[in-house]
């Protein structure tokens, strides 16, 4: 079902980057507004929330959020967080127990907590529901296919899920169209990201010093953003 809350980032998104090329991935632009958001709120007034504070004691965060709660250099808000998570984490490393059966737990609870983060959890949800209703925009409006097949590029990790949730969701008589929109879009930039990454690399060649570098002094990066998705973790300029 349709969650009309989500449409509108998803098309603001789309719209942005069609105006502006540079801005990437609309699907990185989306997770990174969606991050971003989440960790103003988990130091904001939510931090004090006993509910939320249950549930980021138990599960915690991973090494990016931590690091992208420190860079808000709101240190007070982070110690009062980390205060409760490590009295939680503690009792995690307990050791005895009858034979060392306790102890022997230690590894499986801190592999699990490993692989734990509360800011990651919300985000996913969110963004699985943004990512269902492109899908869902795509199949019930011409004006919106139109703008998808406008775009600059789609990361190949949202690549993947965009054709996963088709798969699940999408009727099958409309699947192929999407497919293949969505793989022009990608395949077009592939092959523009590949003829520039190559001309990067021959730039270091002498015989090509004097040839002009064109689109490719930045295909490095750009290469990197569209393989992994782009994961910089500084907020997105508001304009």
């Amino acid at each position: 079902m349709l969650e009309k809350i989500y449409t509108i980032p998803v098309n603001e998104a789309i719209d942005a980057v069609t105006a502006n090329p540079s801005e990437g991935c609309p699907f990185c632009k989306l997770y990174r507004k969606l991050e971003n958001d989440e960790i103003e709120i988990i130091l904001g007034a939510s931090m004090m929330e006993p509910d939320v504070r249950i549930k980021t004691n138990e599960q915690g965060f991973c090494g990016r959020h931590f690091d992208m709660m420190f860079e808000r250099n709101n240190r007070l808000g982070l110690a009062l967080i980390l205060e409760s998570h490590l009295s939680e984490v503690r009792k995690l490393c307990e050791p005895g127990g009858l034979f060392g059966m306790k102890t022997q737990k230690i590894p499986e609870k801190l592999g699990r907590l490993e692989k734990s983060c509360y800011v990651c959890g919300r985000i996913e949800h969110s963004f699985g529901k943004m990512v269902e209703n492109t899908v869902y925009l795509y199949e019930t409006e011409s004006d919106f296919r139109k703008k998808m097949s406008a775009l600059p590029y789609i990361c190949l990790p949202h690549y993947r899920k965009l054709l996963e949730s088709a798969s699940e969701h999408m009727n099958k008589k409309m699947l192929p169209d999407f497919q293949k929109a969505v793989a022009e879009v990608v395949n077009g930039y592939f092959d523009e990201l590949r003829a520039d990454v190559s001309h990067f690399c021959k730039k270091f060649d002498y015989r090509y010093e004097n040839e002009p570098w064109g689109n490719s002094k930045d295909s490095v990066e750009r290469a990197i953003r569209f393989v992994s998705g782009d994961r910089r973790t500084k907020p997105d300029k508001q304009k």
